[in-house]
């Protein structure tokens, strides 16, 4: 695990330079390891320093951050026959050898070919980028459950883990590298192509006892995949019925969870936690907060999700706490239960689009489920990577995906009035036997349940601010010249 670079010089000149500055930019993500190739070598060092050093000219490049996590992480970039790999993230069901292996055996016979079929054959959470003689391919899993970005300027064209190392060359227009997509850059830009993009399936004819038992195999399978290589792992815990449903499937596929609730003092939130952990009968870890601790790490927070957005620095902010905690005891892997609302119709304003027509709010949580890699995905891992612990998401599977927009939509809303919602995941939860008050239990975000919202608006109040104006207000200060 860690961070992946590269880039292609337009103009036919030295490109490590471009690399390595994206590298120094990530290295938060990784400090065991840093490597830089071109097509046809590899240099790795254990530091930056050590790596500038070493004389590599090359107009395409590529580099690699290492963090490693569990055993078969080693570094990278790693060399193939007459072609260079990165490959960040993890293939599921996961290999107890390193992925670098099996990529690199699936590329030897023709790298172009078969960076097409990875993509299109390999299930996970990952990114890769292939160096050849005159270009780098590129691939996304098709969930983008793995952060990647690309931009380019007049010289340069580039990709890497997260934005700031595209700004750090001074790119303006960095986008969201698109999942299951393979691009090919050369001098001349890039070119994408679709390989394994998500699509709409057709509505099928099924009754709730059928889909939930269905349903219930599919995640079962999903976090039997997530858990292969591992014997314990850290839960965000908020008592809910997506985090209760994650820790009681990872328990059934024998490894130890451990829950993680973190709040503002003061708030239910944590109790609620406490409460639902003992009817599971999971271990619980709780961590409360002050305004003044939400204060003191806002400018981190955005430095590492990169966006002034009120509503992921107010989800942020927890999610960074968990992180924090799970990464202290000691924990290398963290499920969560993003991808849950979208494919099941858990926020309430999917409520409002029901009153519509059954059409539009089936579009609308299929557009959700689209693009929550930006929306969620990305800051969620970008979080997650600068403690060092590998976020893992049984729901972003994509059998569990593709069955759950095929649903009918009364199997996740009975009606517009639906308070609940969710039917047919809570028909699983019961099915499993977990306690009603969990089943029955309403949603409420995050960022209001662990009381960051109310805490950064008393914060922006302060400063005689609205909300707004007051994350845009630190976000320049952190990134001046982004906004």
């Amino acid at each position: 695990m860690g961070a992946i670079a590269a880039a292609v010089n337009k103009r036919g000149e030295n490109a490590v330079s471009a690399v390595f500055s994206m590298l120094t930019q990530l290295r938060h993500r990784g400090a065991e390891a840093h490597g830089i190739a071109t097509p046809n070598s590899v240099r790795i060092t254990r530091s930056l320093d050590d790596l500038l050093k070493e004389k590599i000219d090359s107009d395409i490049a590529l580099g690699h951050d290492l963090s490693s996590l569990l055993p078969q992480d080693l570094p990278q970039p790693v060399l193939g026959d007459n072609f260079s790999l990165v490959f960040e993230g993890r293939l599921f069901p996961p290999l107890r050898t390193p992925e670098t292996d099996e990529i690199l055996e699936r590329l030897k016979p023709n790298p172009e070919t078969q960076a097409y079929n990875i993509i299109k054959k390999l299930e996970g959470s990952y990114v890769f980028a292939v160096a050849l003689h005159n270009k780098i391919l590129v691939g996304r899993d098709t969930i983008g459950a793995n952060s990647l970005y690309y931009g380019e300027d007049q010289r340069t064209c580039a990709i890497a883990s997260e934005r700031k190392a595209l700004w750090s060359l001074g790119m303006k227009n960095v986008k969201s590298f698109p999942p299951g997509n393979l691009a090919i850059i050369n001098a001349s830009g890039f070119s994408f192509q679709p390989v394994k993009t998500l699509t709409q399936p057709l509505i099928r004819t099924i009754y709730m006892e059928s889909a939930a038992k269905h349903l219930q195999k599919l995640l079962l399978d999903s976090t039997r995949k997530r858990v292969a290589d591992i014997d314990k792992v850290a839960v965000a815990f908020s008592g809910g019925l997506d985090s209760s449903l994650i820790a009681v499937l990872a328990k059934l596929c024998g490894v130890e969870p451990h829950l993680i609730s973190v709040g503002l003092e003061n708030q239910q939130e944590i109790q609620s936690a406490e409460t639902a952990a003992e009817a599971l009968e999971l271990p619980l870890s709780t961590q409360a907060y002050t305004v003044s601790e939400v204060e003191q790490i806002l400018p981190r927070i955005l430095w590492l999700i990169e966006e002034p957005d009120p509503v992921k620095v107010s989800i942020a902010v927890p999610f960074y706490w968990v992180a924090e905690t799970t990464s202290k005891m000691g924990y290398k892997v963290l499920f969560a239960g993003q991808g849950s609302d979208e494919l099941f119709g858990g926020y309430q304003r999917y409520l409002g689009e029901y009153t519509k027509s059954v059409t539009t709010v089936r579009n609308a949580m299929y557009s959700d489920v689209a693009a929550a890699h930006e929306t969620n995905f990305q800051r969620d891992i970008q979080v997650c990577s600068f403690h060092k612990v590998e976020l893992r998401l049984p729901f972003t599977d994509p059998k569990v995906v593709d069955f759950a927009l095929s649903l009918p939509i009364n199997l996740k809303i009975e009606s517009p009035q639906d308070a609940l919602r969710k039917s047919v995941l809570r028909q699983v939860a019961k099915n499993l036997g977990m306690p009603a008050f969990i089943v029955n239990k309403t949603k409420k975000a995050i960022q209001y349940a662990t009381g960051v919202n109310k805490a950064l608006r008393k914060l922006s109040r302060k400063e005689g601010l609205n909300l707004n104006e007051y994350i845009n207000r630190i976000f320049r200060e952190v990134y001046p010249t982004e906004v």
